[in-house]
């Protein structure tokens, strides 16, 4: 039996059209997984059934009855809750705050919030994924994954509002959490299936596979294929998705080339009090270097010194055979080094901007007319140039940066530091988000990029990212190197290996 049935959904942005004609079932009680590259349409249907957009054309049934949603309130009110990739909870609230934000009034007496009230009934929502979490405490406080689990609570609460079964959409609830969190995520999910049905989106195919039910797949706005999980492989949903198979060339392993002789950045002994310490890197010209550690490793903080974020406190770095300072990202790349943060909404871009703005943005110099003024009709064209290069898809450069995929979103960070002339680039996580097809792209700019003679500092996701397209992979435990391994084609070490020196 349909909880919620889809049928036609088309939206369009002006002459821009990212839904064409999309139907789906959501079954009461179970877990429909929604899988496509980034820019097939998830996020737009997304946002259709939880009120935030509505459609252009088509129509929603909940139970059989019609459905029209003016908003995320009023799909609340129907028993339909969305747990966001971007977590949507005030962080200088306390958590039970955060669980009941817009339902204060349950918990008014004389105009005042009873906090031992609403406090309590917090507790009773944690409850419900059987989770234990300080809810007087601050959310700013609290982990990721705690935090993720706030957002499920909270999604839980429209069972006061309904005596409908619940449709709760996930959205990317994995992207950071690791492997134990993910499994206490899932766990939960299980044991709701009885009350809620979940739509739930990842680009982790193999989870996908593992939770869901029925699996729907999109490209280019559609849906162009749909499959019972226990029927197919993750290769039969990459080949669904991006119109060709998984194949073991997966990391461009085949246009791997020696890296230079040249040592274009050498780190000797350096460290940062608490964060990492002796720490010695020979960075060489074509070169992809990637750092393995677990979380806590000093791996990230590494990058992130070299990146001018972090400063060193002993050691000493090397480049041109001159020793220099990166005491701030400004002086990092005056010195050609180019950073690719894990959290590219945050610190890679300026969302509100266009394409052209955000490429221009560390090389101003190229777009300025008499120094003074920027000369939008350079910028554009330069913008052009990478928008083809890169093949971003989007409909012209002026578009703000907000509304491009995750995948495209990225392509316009490496835009910026290609652009800059950037030799050395500092990659932390440059996949995370992404789906396989615009992986596989990021994967080509690197290898293209390392072909050029630019030098890559990588840390990655997976240790089989990281070895298939590392030339070198040095391995952190507890804030110090404790391992070197060659990764050369046809030669690279197996993750065991790695993972002996991890812990």
């Amino acid at each position: 039996m349909s909880l919620l049935t889809a049928r036609n959904l088309s939206k369009s942005y002006g002459a821009l059209q990212v839904l064409h004609d999309v139907s789906l079932d959501v079954r009461a009680g179970e877990v429909l997984g929604l899988i496509g590259e980034n820019g097939a349409g998830k996020s737009t249907l997304m946002r259709i059934l939880s009120g935030t957009v509505r459609p252009s054309a088509g129509t929603l049934t909940l139970d059989g009855a019609p459905l029209r949603l003016s908003g995320t309130q009023d799909a609340a009110a129907h028993g339909i809750g969305m747990v966001f990739q971007e977590q949507s909870l005030l962080l200088n609230m306390s958590v039970a705050e955060n669980i009941f934000i817009g339902q204060e009034a349950r918990f008014m007496r004389f105009g005042a919030i009873m906090p031992r009230r609403m406090q309590q009934a917090a507790r009773a929502q944690l409850a419900k994924i059987g989770v234990e979490i300080d809810v007087a405490a601050r959310t700013s406080e609290l982990s990721f994954a705690q935090r993720q689990m706030v957002e499920l609570a909270k999604a839980l609460t429209l069972e006061d509002t309904t005596h409908r079964q619940l449709l709760i959409l996930l959205d990317e609830p994995t992207s950071v959490l690791n492997q134990a969190e993910v499994e206490l995520l899932f766990s939960r999910v299980r044991a709701l299936r009885a009350r809620a049905s979940f739509v739930f989106v990842s680009h982790r195919l193999d989870e996908v596979l593992r939770l869901s039910d029925r699996i729907t797949v999109m490209k280019d706005g559609r849906v162009v294929g749909e499959h019972a999980a226990g029927a197919v492989a993750v290769a039969d949903l990459h080949q669904a998705m991006v119109g060709r198979s998984l194949q073991t060339e997966y990391y461009k392993e085949p246009l791997q080339r020696p890296p230079g002789d040249r040592i274009v950045l050498q780190a000797r002994g350096l460290g940062a009090e608490g964060l990492f310490h002796d720490v010695d890197l020979a960075l060489h010209e074509s070169e992809v270097l990637g750092i393995a550690g677990v979380l806590g490793s000093g791996r990230e903080e590494v990058t992130r010194c070299l990146g001018g974020f972090v400063r060193a406190g002993s050691g000493t770095i090397e480049m041109g055979g001159q020793e220099v300072r990166l005491r701030t990202p400004k002086e990092a790349v005056r010195r050609g080094i180019g950073t690719i943060p894990r959290e590219r909404r945050i610190e890679g871009l300026v969302m509100f901007l266009s394409i052209a703005a955000n490429i221009s943005l560390t090389s101003l110099d190229q777009v300025m007319r008499g120094g003074l003024l920027i000369d939008h009709g350079r910028e554009r064209r330069l913008a052009q140039h990478w928008l083809e290069r890169l093949r971003i898809k989007a409909p012209n450069v002026e578009v703000a940066c907000r509304r491009l995929s995750g995948g495209n979103q990225q392509k316009v960070v490496l835009a910026r530091w290609m652009n800059a002339g950037s030799r050395i680039l500092v990659l932390d996580h440059p996949t995370r988000g992404l789906d396989v097809g615009a992986k596989e792209e990021v994967y080509s700019l690197i290898r293209e990029l390392s072909a050029s003679g630019v030098a890559i500092l990588l840390i990655s996701d997976t240790l089989e990212e990281l070895i298939g397209l590392s030339h070198t992979v040095l391995v952190m435990r507890d804030g110090t190197i404790t391992g070197r391994f060659a990764a050369p084609p046809g030669g690279k070490p197996a993750q065991v290996d790695l993972v002996k020196h991890m812990v």
